[in-house]
């Protein structure tokens, strides 16, 4: 887990989240209808390496047998994460899960959005805005004094009076130096559980919902997870340091 203790560590977080806020901004500028996620994953690589970063995702995790093939997640309608970009066309009404991660200098940033593309349906704009009021309501809730449960239960209930489900097979997690660091940040859980939250603690939020179901698969690309019943999901995501004793949004223009 790392701390930021240092006013350089917390500059070189800052500008690793911006670059991912960045990278967003530019792919939802370019999102319409016809437009593939390989032409997306393209343009996101493009910018990063212009800016002397690196892309989190390329190649990880290092060494494993089927490391992710490319600089973003793009996950489609009932792709819950882990999409892989590729010859897919984005069509009118469709929506898209775009997660980026970059490393600069040593440290990460982390975040994703699901977009709408066009015109969507009640149904999907509903998904959309639980999502994103449930990332809130769990990043107000990262602040001192608190504990990691009572991020996981803002999330929580936000999400579920509105009958909407929350896998537990994923979750969000700590990060710094390496993409994914301790805590695991579930998306359910008690108030006034867990570990304190502390002054420089670095974490990524992401509630990841679903319509009908909280069950997933794995496609045999062996990153794609899906919706058991195929069904919309949505996937919101931000990196945060607890900065005097509050949160602060790294990835967030």
């Amino acid at each position: 887990m790392v701390i930021l203790k240092q006013r350089e560590e917390l500059r070189l977080m800052r500008q690793a989240g911006r670059m991912v806020a960045e990278v967003l901004a530019l792919l939802e500028e370019r999102l319409r209808p016809g437009v593939t996620t390989g032409e997306l994953n393209a343009h996101a690589e493009t910018w990063i390496r212009k800016q002397g970063a690196i892309p989190s995702f390329l190649g990880y995790p290092p060494g494993a047998r089927h490391p992710f093939p490319a600089t973003i997640c793009a996950s489609v309608n009932a792709e819950l994460v882990h999409g892989i970009p590729g010859t897919r066309m984005l069509h009118e009404g469709d929506i898209i899960t775009l997660d980026v991660g970059v490393l600069y200098q040593g440290f990460h940033g982390d975040a994703a959005r699901t977009f709408a593309v066009g015109a969507v349906s009640a149904e999907a704009a509903s998904l959309l805005a639980i999502t994103a009021a449930a990332l809130a309501a769990g990043q107000a809730q990262a602040r001192c004094g608190n504990r990691l449960g009572d991020i996981s239960h803002a999330v929580q209930t936000a999400v579920e009076p509105h009958g909407y489900y929350l896998t537990r097979q994923y979750s969000g997690h700590g990060i710094g130096r390496q993409l994914h660091e301790a805590p695991q940040i579930l998306n359910v859980g008690l108030p006034g559980q867990g570990i304190p939250l502390a002054e420089g603690m670095a974490l990524c939020i992401e509630p990841m919902v679903l319509i009908g179901t909280a069950q997933t698969r794995v496609l045999d690309d062996d990153w794609t997870v899906v919706s058991a019943n195929g069904a919309l999901t949505a996937h919101f995501e931000n990196t945060l340091a607890i900065v005097d004793g509050e949160p602060e949004i790294l990835t967030r223009l």
